[in-house]
């Protein structure tokens, strides 16, 4: 690629805001899930503490990101996306921007699901990043499996 494509994908406004200011940063006191996520290669981290309401809704998130602006900037959307969603429909949000991440275009009911994170598709002409913007939803969503075989 060329260095006009990457520095339009670091140039997303949004994507440079997330990764100075990421949303969600505060800890959580006694969070009813932690989600973590590393991967190794590279050294990112995304690091989650989330709380649900009483009918099974994300209430609140806190959110800590390491390493590049992508993962940063992916976890900071993700830590304001899935709030008031049941895990259920977190689940949902994190197929759609998988599927998104690797080529399918959201409808706009399902753009409008994914808000910010659409901002998301310059990364596809990165093939190296994309797991950089997925790393967020790997700690999210494994956490969510792991909570629910636990479920009665």
């Amino acid at each position: 690629m060329a260095q006009n494509d990457l520095d339009e994908l670091y140039g997303n406004d949004l994507i440079r805001d997330h990764n100075r200011n990421p949303r969600n940063s505060a800890k959580l006191n006694s969070p009813d899930l932690v989600a973590d996520a590393v991967n190794p290669f590279c050294g990112d981290e995304a690091h989650f503490q989330i709380n649900l309401d009483g009918q099974g809704r994300v209430s609140e998130v806190g959110y800590e990101g390491v390493g590049c602006a992508i993962c940063r900037s992916a976890g900071s959307m993700l830590s304001e996306v899935i709030k008031g969603h049941t895990l259920e429909g977190v689940e949902e949000i994190s197929g759609l921007f998988q599927d998104m991440m690797f080529g399918v275009e959201p409808s706009e009911e399902q753009a409008a699901l994914l808000g910010d994170l659409t901002s998301m598709t310059g990364v596809r002409a990165f093939p190296i990043r994309i797991k950089c913007a997925l790393l967020a939803w790997s700690a999210i969503e494994d956490r969510i499996s792991e909570h629910q075989r636990r479920q009665p």
